[in-house]
């Protein structure tokens, strides 16, 4: 007899605006349990030190996970100048150390050189894995990590605010992969002062922004006022994640065939001349991912809420 699964099936997008201090498994764990779901992942971690966008994908969402941590990234974010850190932010020691302060004129004439394809070290407490094992899981251990570079991509990075010699305020569009810490810790050797990251805030992640973010309390309060079957209503739909892809709408009994794993001719006059990965939906509902082909679409996912 099978296990009957713990909690109800729930469906769908938050975004969850993560608080400072609580690691992202834990947040994930946390909204799981106030919504009382079957299951739920979120898309692209975030350092406990950082606060902001924390898409959480319930049940059938958790098929387009990689769709939202694919996608671009926007971080807003603060470098005390003069010091770097084993950890390239607050919470290391001190590796390095200058008594030089870069001048507003000096950092923005660095930016161009950050901007574009670059090749990035990622710090050395990261998820990164070496032989199996988190970069960060060896470099707590006291073993020293040695990460080589990787191309990574950044779209743009901007001032937002000098605050005074020790410190200025960073905001970046970046994609996957790409560490601001590194940022900060490379744009100080740049300068000749060194520098790290004091506070970081993801602002957002792929279409997810603080526009449509929840904290816990207020998910919490929510739950307590109304009940857990209001958390629902603060749900994105799963096709949310899937701006990236091309929409087609298709009739009933091809969203039948397209369920069962057959592929689907795309018919009519009117019939949209598409390639690629595509998302099929049917009456308002999202039934497959797939691709199409010479005409059909071929089925690579398919939905099933019930």
């Amino acid at each position: 007899m099978a296990r009957r699964k713990k909690g109800v099936p729930v469906h769908g997008w938050l975004v969850l605006d993560k608080p400072l201090g609580l690691t992202s498994t834990h947040a994930l764990a946390q909204v799981k349990r106030l919504f009382d779901a079957q299951k739920a992942g979120h898309a692209g971690t975030l350092d406990p030190l950082a606060t902001g966008i924390l898409p959480i994908a319930f049940g059938e969402a958790t098929k387009t996970v990689s769709y939202a941590v694919d996608g671009e990234k926007s971080y807003r974010f603060t470098v005390r100048w003069g010091v770097e850190t084993t950890t390239d932010d607050a919470e290391g020691p001190a590796s390095q150390s200058s008594d030089v302060r870069p001048s507003a004129a000096a950092i923005e004439a660095q930016l161009p050189k950050f901007v574009g394809e670059i090749m990035q070290v990622p710090p050395q407490f990261s998820a990164i894995k070496i032989d199996g094992d988190r970069a960060y899981d060896l470099a707590r251990s006291g073993e020293t990590v040695e990460l080589e570079a990787r191309p990574v991509l950044v779209d743009d990075l901007r001032v937002v605010e000098h605050v005074d010699a020790d410190t200025t305020i960073f905001e970046a569009d970046c994609g996957k992969g790409t560490y601001v810490r590194a940022l900060a810790r490379d744009m100080g050797r740049a300068l000749g002062c060194y520098g790290h990251v004091i506070a970081l805030r993801r602002t957002r992640v792929g279409p997810f922004s603080e526009e449509d973010a929840m904290t816990i309390d207020e998910l919490r309060d929510t739950a307590d006022a109304d009940g857990v079957e209001s958390l629902e209503a603060m749900l994105l739909p799963v096709e949310a994640a899937l701006d990236s892809l091309t929409e087609l709408s298709i009739s009933p009994s091809d969203a039948a065939s397209l369920c069962s794993g057959q592929p689907v001719l795309i018919r009519g006059r009117d019939a949209p001349v598409l390639s690629g990965p595509v998302y099929a939906m049917s009456k308002g509902r999202l039934i497959a991912l797939g691709e199409i082909d010479r005409g059909a679409i071929r089925p690579t996912r398919v939905f099933n809420f019930t």
